[in-house]
């Protein structure tokens, strides 16, 4: 419940809390706050069990989706079509596809040196905008 409430965030609520209530009474208040927690922490705690009492080998068909779904969260979008769409075969995404059947390597378009063409300035219409 409070996993992501630090050290900084404490000390600001200890302040606020000696500001408002006062030195006499703040000791008092972290005390009465501590039990709430734990009591509440206890109640949690205890329904969680009594649930699975209650429930039994049942409720591990309601966790076994609930941990599938968690798996697909932390999945990126690449990594979700590479598993459901492509059976795990990421060549697609990394250029590294089979070679031919044959066995042998794949030969070069034309075996001719080719010369570089000078590239044509592209032409500027300054009316098509």
């Amino acid at each position: 419940m409070f996993a992501n409430v630090g050290w900084a965030e404490m000390l600001v609520l200890v302040v606020i809390g000696l500001v408002v209530l006062g030195p006499e009474r703040l000791p008092g208040a972290i005390r009465w706050t501590g039990n709430a927690l734990r009591q509440a922490r206890d109640y949690v705690s205890g329904a969680t069990t009594q649930l699975r009492e209650d429930f039994g080998p049942e409720i591990d068909e309601f966790r076994q989706p609930l941990s599938e779904l968690n798996k697909l969260r932390g999945m990126t979008p690449r990594a979700a079509i590479t598993k459901h769409l492509l059976d795990g075969d990421d060549s697609i995404f990394t250029g590294k596809f089979d070679a031919p059947a044959s066995g042998t390597a794949p030969q070069p378009p034309s075996a001719a040196p080719t010369t570089p063409q000078p590239q044509q300035p592209t032409k500027f219409d300054p009316d098509a905008t």
